[in-house]
Parts: structure tokens; C-alpha cells; sequence
């Protein structure tokens, strides 16, 4: 790709860019998921991701598996909840987590087009009690069938696309929501990747 048209590929990806919109995953164990996570955070427009393991050890996450996507995705981590949860609400985020309980809301009754951090838990497990008891809000993906749960990296692609159709249609969409230093300090790193 020429130096112009890749400066105009990376302008167009920064200008939609999603600094309001994190995924916060706790103990997610399969490398796979994890960068399938990453590939869903890229395509939708997020800047970083939240990262929390107390109970299993931080995936090694391979270039392969990721299409690349981990490049694009800053990763912070974090050894409780309560110190994510901390950071995040400092930063005016809602939190939302993910469970399987009839008295959450459904993923399609949420506003998603504010400042929103969605939390996903382990395969087997889910999200933590403390993360969901912590948590500003509840929800589930509506399911009709006998399977009662999806694949994490599945469940985390489907509740993002949703936040991007919101925010699509939302008045503020063809703004720019990168402040101008933090953009050109990305677009400058980027571009020497």
C-alpha cells in the first residue's frame, strides 16, 4: 500500500474510533477467544481493552490468531475487579456485565451509545459475583434455543455490533470523538508501524 492511501486507511479507522466503548474480560483462559475478542474490539472501533485475571494466567496471544488486531488494541490489566471497576468509573464509564439471570435486562434494551464498559467473564464460568454484583447494570443476549449460553468471543462480537448499530444511528456518529492530540499522537504511531 502507497504512503497516501495508507495514511488515508489509517485516518478513516481513527476517525471512528471509539474512546467511550471498552470490553472489560475477566479470567477469559483460550488464547483463541481472546484474540477473537480483539478482532470484534478492532472491527467495531474500540481504542483499549480491560484486562482482569486473578484466577487464570494471562493468554500468550499470537499474531496469527489475531489477524494482527492486537497491534491496533491497547491492553491494560488489572489483578482485581475492584481496581478495574476503580479506574474505569473514574474515567465516567458505566459498567455492564454480562449474566445469566432472568432479572437482567436484555442486551436490546440497552443505551449503548453512552460511555459504556461491557464486562465478559470466563468460558465455563462467566463473570465473577464480584464483578457482577459491582456492576452498574445486568444483561443477556435473548436466547431461544436449548443452548443456554454463547462462546464468549460469539457473545462478546454479537453485544458489540449491537453497540455499533446504536451508535450508528446516533446523531453524534460523524463526530470525531479522539481528541486532536491523542489522534495525531496515534496516527503518527500507527503510521510507523
Amino acid at each position: 500500500m502507497r504512503t497516501e492511501e495508507r495514511t488515508h486507511r489509517v485516518e478513516a479507522v481513527l476517525n471512528h474510533r471509539q474512546p467511550d466503548l471498552t470490553v472489560v474480560i475477566e479470567n477469559v483462559h483460550d488464547p483463541h477467544n481472546v484474540s477473537a475478542i480483539l478482532r470484534s474490539c478492532d472491527a467495531v472501533g474500540i481504542l483499549e481493552i480491560q484486562l482482569v485475571y486473578t484466577e487464570e494466567d494471562y493468554p500468550e496471544i499470537g499474531k496469527k490468531s489475531s489477524a494482527s488486531a492486537s497491534k491496533w488494541i491497547e491492553r491494560r490489566k488489572f489483578n482485581s475487579i475492584e481496581s478495574c471497576y476503580a479506574a474505569l468509573r473514574n474515567e465516567g464509564y458505566t459498567i455492564l456485565a454480562t449474566r445469566l439471570d432472568e432479572k437482567t435486562k436484555s442486551l436490546y434494551e440497552l443505551d449503548l451509545t453512552r460511555k459504556v464498559a461491557l464486562v465478559l467473564g470466563n468460558e465455563h464460568r462467566g463473570v465473577s459475583d464480584e464483578a457482577a454484583d459491582s456492576a452498574d447494570g445486568l444483561f443477556k443476549i435473548p436466547m431461544f434455543g436449548f443452548v443456554e449460553s454463547l462462546n464468549v468471543s460469539v457473545a462478546c462480537a454479537v453485544t458489540l455490533f449491537e453497540t455499533l448499530r446504536q451508535r450508528m444511528h446516533h446523531p453524534d456518529w460523524a463526530v470525531r470523538k479522539l481528541p486532536d492530540e491523542r489522534y495525531h499522537q496515534l496516527l503518527n504511531d500507527w503510521l510507523a508501524k
